[in-house]
Formats: C-alpha cells, sequence, structure tokens
C-alpha cells in the first residue's frame, strides 16, 4: 500500500484478500460471525415451536394465537429497526465493534424472555431480541463479504445464511424435549429454551472476539496502516496453514479517506445512482420475508389447531423441515457462483412460488395431513431457502462499500417490515379463520416470490467472482478518480461524472465480464 497524500490512498488491500486460497482462517470468519444465523433458527423455531403450549391454560402466559401473530411481527419490527440503527453505526463505527454489540443485544433480551410473566413483557423482550438479531444481519452479512474472496463469496454467503436452518433443526428437537411435561413443568420449558439459547450466544461471542476488523473499512475510514497489518497478519496465517506462498498482486485503486457517511449521501446512492438496484432489493426482501415469516411463525398453530398435532410433537416436524432448508443453499449455492446469480435467483424464487401454491390446492382440499404438509413445505423451503440466503448476499454486494451495512439494513428493515410484520399477523388470523384463508395466505406469499423472481430476471446484477469494488465502486473511490483523472476540455460536474460512469458500467456488467472490464479501465 502506497503513502497518504492529503487524505487520499492507493491500497492493494482489495486484491490481496480476493486472491487468498481457502485456509483455517476462513474457517474461524465463518464460525465466528456465521453461526449466529444458527441462533436466529433457533429463536424463530423455538417460538413456533411452542407457539401452541403458549396459548394453553397452565403455561404461565395466557397468550391467544392472534397473540402470537403480535409477538412474531413485534419481534419482526425490532430486528427492523435494530437492523437500521445498528447499520448505520456499522459504517461509522466498524464491523467489529457491533457485531460484538448486537450479540450482546440479543443474550440480553433472549434472557428476559424466559421471566415472561404476561404477553406485554414477552412482546417487549421479543422486539428487544429482534434488535439484536438485526442490528447482527447487518454488520455479519457487511463483514463477512468484505472478508470471503470474491471467487467463492456467493456460496459461502449462502451457506452461513442457510445455517439458519441448523438453529431451526436444534430448536425444533429442543422444543420436544423441553415440552415434554413428564421432564418440565407445562410453566418451565418453554422458558429454559430460551436460556439455552444464550449459553450458545456466550460461546459464539467468544469465538467472535478473535475475528478482526474488515480491512476494506479500515483503509477508507483513514486507519489504513492498522488495514496493513491486519491483512499482513492474515496473509502470514494463511502461509502457515495452506504451506502456500501468496502471489503478488497488481491491481490497486485509490480512495479519499472519510470518517463517516451521512443519510444523505446513502440516500443518493440507491435511489439516484442505484435504482434499478434499490427496486432489485425491496423485491427479493419482501418476497422471502412475508413467505418465511408468515409460515415459520404460525407453523405450530397449523399444526396444532388445524391439523391435530399434539404441542409436544411439533418439533418433530420441524427437524425434517430444517433439514431441506440447509439442504438448499449447501447443494445450490456453488451454482450461484458458476451459473450466476441472475440465473439462480430466478430459478429458486419461481420454482418455490410454483411449489407453494399447489401446497395451498392440497391443504385447502383437505388432502394434507401434518406429514404431508411438512414434507411438501420441505420441498417449497429447498429452493426458497437458496433464494431467500442469495437476497442477502445481493444486497450486500451491490451497493458501494461505504453504504453496505445501512444497505443491507435498509433492505431487511423495509422488505422485512412490509412482509414479515404484516406476514404472521395476517396468518395468525387466518389460523382462527379456517383452512381456505391459510391457503389463500399461501396463494400470496407464492404470487409474492414468483414477482420476486421475476424481477431479479429482469434487473439481476451478474456479480459473480468479481470484486466488491468492481460491483460497485466505492464513492470515496470515485471521488478519488475525478481528482486525478485528466479533462482538457473542461471540467465535468461530480453528479454528471457518477452518473455517466455508473450508467456505462452497469450495462456493461450485464453484457458479460469483457465489457465491464474495458468499461471499467476506462474509469480507472
Amino acid at each position: 500500500m502506497s503513502g497518504v497524500e492529503t487524505g487520499k490512498i492507493t491500497t492493494d488491500i482489495p486484491a490481496r484478500m480476493d486472491r487468498l486460497p481457502w485456509s483455517r482462517w476462513h474457517w474461524l470468519v465463518v464460525i465466528g460471525l456465521g453461526t449466529v444465523w444458527i441462533l436466529d433458527g433457533l429463536e424463530v423455531t423455538i417460538v413456533g415451536s411452542i407457539s401452541d403450549r403458549l396459548t394453553e391454560k397452565g403455561s404461565g402466559l395466557a397468550i391467544t394465537p392472534g397473540g402470537i401473530g403480535i409477538a412474531a411481527a413485534v419481534y419482526v419490527a425490532g430486528a427492523c429497526l435494530g437492523a437500521l440503527f445498528f447499520g448505520y453505526l456499522a459504517d461509522r463505527m466498524g464491523r467489529k465493534k457491533l457485531f460484538i454489540i448486537t450479540l450482546v443485544v440479543y443474550l440480553i433480551g433472549t434472557v428476559a424472555t424466559a421471566f415472561s410473566k404476561n404477553p406485554m413483557y414477552f412482546y417487549a423482550c421479543r422486539f428487544v431480541t429482534g434488535a439484536g438479531i438485526g442490528g447482527e444481519y447487518a454488520a455479519i452479512n457487511s463483514a463477512i463479504d468484505e472478508l470471503i474472496p470474491a471467487r467463492v463469496r456467493g456460496r459461502v454467503d449462502l451457506i452461513i445464511n442457510g445455517s439458519f436452518w441448523l438453529g431451526t433443526a436444534a430448536g425444533g428437537a429442543l422444543s420436544v424435549l423441553l415440552l415434554n411435561e413428564s421432564i418440565f413443568a407445562k410453566d418451565f420449558g418453554w422458558r429454559l429454551a430460551f436460556g439455552l439459547g444464550a449459553i450458545f450466544g456466550l460461546v459464539i461471542l467468544l469465538v467472535r472476539r478473535n475475528v478482526p476488523e474488515s480491512p476494506r473499512w479500515m483503509f477508507i475510514h483513514g486507519r489504513e496502516d492498522q488495514a496493513e497489518e491486519v491483512v499482513q497478519d492474515i496473509e502470514s496465517q494463511v502461509e502457515d496453514s495452506t504451506d502456500e506462498r501468496l502471489r503478488p498482486v497488481d491491481q490497486d485503486i485509490t480512495v479519499r479517506q472519510r470518517k463517516s457517511i451521512g443519510f444523505g449521501t446513502i440516500a443518493r446512492t440507491m435511489v439516484t445512482m442505484y435504482p434499478k438496484r434499490s427496486i432489485l432489493g425491496l423485491a427479493l426482501f419482501v418476497g422471502q420475508a412475508f413467505l418465511y415469516n408468515a409460515v415459520f411463525f404460525t407453523f405450530g398453530l397449523v399444526l396444532g389447531k388445524m391439523l391435530k398435532v399434539p404441542a409436544g410433537q411439533v418439533g418433530w416436524y420441524i427437524v425434517p423441515l430444517a433439514i431441506g432448508n440447509f439442504l438448499g443453499p449447501l447443494l445450490l449455492g456453488k451454482l450461484f457462483d458458476t451459473i450466476g446469480r441472475r440465473v439462480m435467483i430466478t430459478m429458486t424464487y419461481v420454482v418455490s412460488g410454483l411449489l407453494l401454491i399447489l401446497t395451498g390446492v392440497l391443504f385447502a382440499n383437505g388432502t394434507l395431513n401434518g406429514t404431508t404438509l411438512t414434507l411438501m413445505w420441505c420441498l417449497v423451503f429447498f429452493f426458497a431457502s437458496a433464494g431467500a440466503s442469495a437476497a442477502y448476499l445481493t444486497v450486500s454486494e451491490i451497493f458501494p462499500m461505504e453504504t453496505r451495512a445501512m444497505a443491507i439494513a435498509f433492505f431487511y428493515a423495509v422488505g422485512t417490515g412490509l412482509g414479515g410484520i404484516i406476514g404472521p399477523i395476517l396468518f395468525g388470523k387466518y389460523v382462527e379463520q379456517g383452512k381456505d384463508q391459510v391457503a389463500f395466505g399461501y396463494y400470496l406469499g407464492a404470487g409474492l416470490m414468483i414477482a420476486a423472481g421475476l424481477v431479479e430476471l429482469v434487473l439481476g446484477v451478474n456479480a459473480e467472482q468479481r470484486s466488491l469494488e468492481d460491483i460497485a465502486t466505492p464513492l470515496t473511490a470515485q471521488d478519488a478518480d475525478e481528482e486525478r483523472g485528466s479533462r482538457p476540455d473542461g471540467r465535468r460536474d461530480r453528479g454528471d461524472t457518477i452518473d455517466l460512469r455508473d450508467r456505462e458500467l452497469e450495462t456493461a456488467s450485464v453484457r458479460g465480464s469483457d465489457d465491464f472490464a474495458s468499461a471499467r479501465r476506462r474509469y480507472h
């Protein structure tokens, strides 16, 4: 990395990070950061699995089926607001500080939930827990993408986000034990579930302390010397663990350092510079959020109230469903880096929507029981899970680095707010109204998934195996490029320069990697 010139530096750190071979150090990142999705899956599933129990007399909570839907909506609302608040701080204060803070907030919320005595206290605790998890989405996804090499970023991101379902499987199996009244009292077993989730969170916190700050964030925020130290340490660990001498790189980027990026710049970036990408992010998030939150926050009610599955046995139904959800990203993830984002995201969204329509038809006419409904869900969510994970991948890589955490937070908050809050409330009411209404909810979710898949087909970005800086040039690099460029025919105003460049780069990215590389060279 070259020296600093009045707040402007030229660095090869992004290229050095992308050329790293997979190593033990990358596994540390995956375990330290990615395992939080297991916690999220555990949280959602525990509430879904115990939802029928919580409505029973003697549970110690006295909540109605409609109240379960409200609790789910409150959790999602907390996650949305937490994502926005902590996402903004992650772009200002750094990824590492925030992925420690957000995990602590989660731990406080989930421990407090175990002591709930009435619905209002339960709602408040779910809000705090959701705020911690929402903040995790913004800080963790941005950190992961900035630390993982470009050639495998898609599959790694999908598998990490898909690990949500390992938590789901654990929550389902755990709920069977904890809801067994011969072992735990009716008003105690569900409380213990939240306490066990907190213990798991503490273990993750200990591992996470060893994950470094994102070097990409550091050199843009005036900490280039520390960024260089971090990268050198990473390179040393990688060489030691792989016995492979790292090749030098000949690609660098010039950036103007900034302490922070304001909300106004963030908004202009997404709305003015990248309007099509913003529409894409909203479509993907609304579709998957409605589908997942609507189904999974109320699946215990559907199985228990409508298909007569005993409350203590609901967990057994979620385990195979969770495994199917995890297998989707695991088995299909590589294809997002080879066949490409556009084709695979479109396919997974549309196919899952069509399968959900079939599920709704069979459910409405009484063909399905608890077992066969679960099998249909397994098939639907094998594809939907890969697509939903790709939604997080998409919004974390198609916007400039300075706005990455906030972009993730924004699309998560708006998309999940629209789909994740409305969905559980609607489904909670639909369960009370009968099978036809629940089936209608499935059709609605399917329509949103199919529509989002078609938006991806038209507006998707070919981001596979490309550096984050190639997909979306950092705002600070844009400033530096404009200043160092020659202008013999007169100065062009900043907005015109950015609009011209980004329109050409976005068009070239659709045509293919060769066209993109040619267009990129003209601006660097």
